[in-house]
């Protein structure tokens, strides 16, 4: 029986935006490098956020100095992935997934020349859950292998993400909702140009250097079919 993936086709997968760190000062993420599609979505996702305050003890204080607000801290998140190509006793799958998502933890060789070592940035996407989609940074990628094939090929694997939030220089909501914008990753097809894309993302062709900006190209006239685009929130595009 061929294998389930995840909870199905019908529901929206999980996916990890693994990209390039910008370049100078920006806190918008570079070049979109790859996008690692979960094959589980996860069971449990731990998001928290700590708020720092400081008490200064005095002796004319009986009942205790009142605490002073020191500002808070950014989000971090942990996230376990799931891995299984039990069905595929040879299949490499599962190694080279693990490789990427260990490979968030190195320096990206385009950051490397650059002469600004950094290693990817990282957005994870999961449908309408905007709680849990904010340009972090991967702190940890730890992996255990649970089950390997005959010639001692991982087939089944749990990895463990800590990640942790990048803030950027003006948090942008939604004035109707509050809740946080971010950027949307686009598949290319078929007639697509930047052009289109930022007509119908933007309402404005004219931005189309946005999305050019935000991907590393370097010729707007060509697009191949399937390549995977981030497209800035509307907040951060230039008009």
């Amino acid at each position: 029986m061929p294998k389930s993936k995840g909870a199905g086709k019908s529901l929206v997968r999980a996916t990890l935006a693994i990209h390039e760190p910008p370049l100078g000062t920006s806190t918008t993420p570079g070049g979109l490098i790859k996008t690692f599609d979960f094959d589980f979505n996860p069971a449990q996702l731990t998001i928290g956020r700590r708020a720092q305050w400081t008490v200064t003890p005095t002796a004319t204080e009986r009942d205790g100095a009142k605490p002073e607000f020191m500002g808070s801290e950014a989000r971090e998140m942990s996230v376990e992935v799931f891995l299984d190509s039990s069905d595929e006793p040879t299949d490499n799958s599962v190694l080279k997934k693990v490789e990427s998502l260990i490979d968030c933890c190195g320096v990206t060789p385009k950051s490397k020349a650059a002469e600004q070592p950094s290693p990817p940035w990282v957005v994870l996407q999961w449908g309408s859950f905007a709680t849990a989609r904010f340009t972090a940074y991967v702190s940890s990628a730890q992996a255990s292998y649970t089950l390997f094939g005959t010639a001692g090929m991982p087939i089944r694997a749990t990895c463990q993400l800590q990640l942790h939030e990048i803030p950027s220089d003006a948090e942008w909501q939604n004035p109707t909702s509050g809740a946080l914008t971010a950027q949307r990753v686009h598949r290319v097809v078929a007639g697509d140009s930047i052009q289109s894309l930022a007509w119908r993302e933007y309402g404005d062709a004219t931005v189309w250097r946005a999305i050019a900006e935000a991907n590393g190209i370097d010729d707007p006239t060509r697009l191949t079919t399937g390549t995977e685009l981030v497209l800035p929130a509307p907040q951060e595009v230039r008009r």
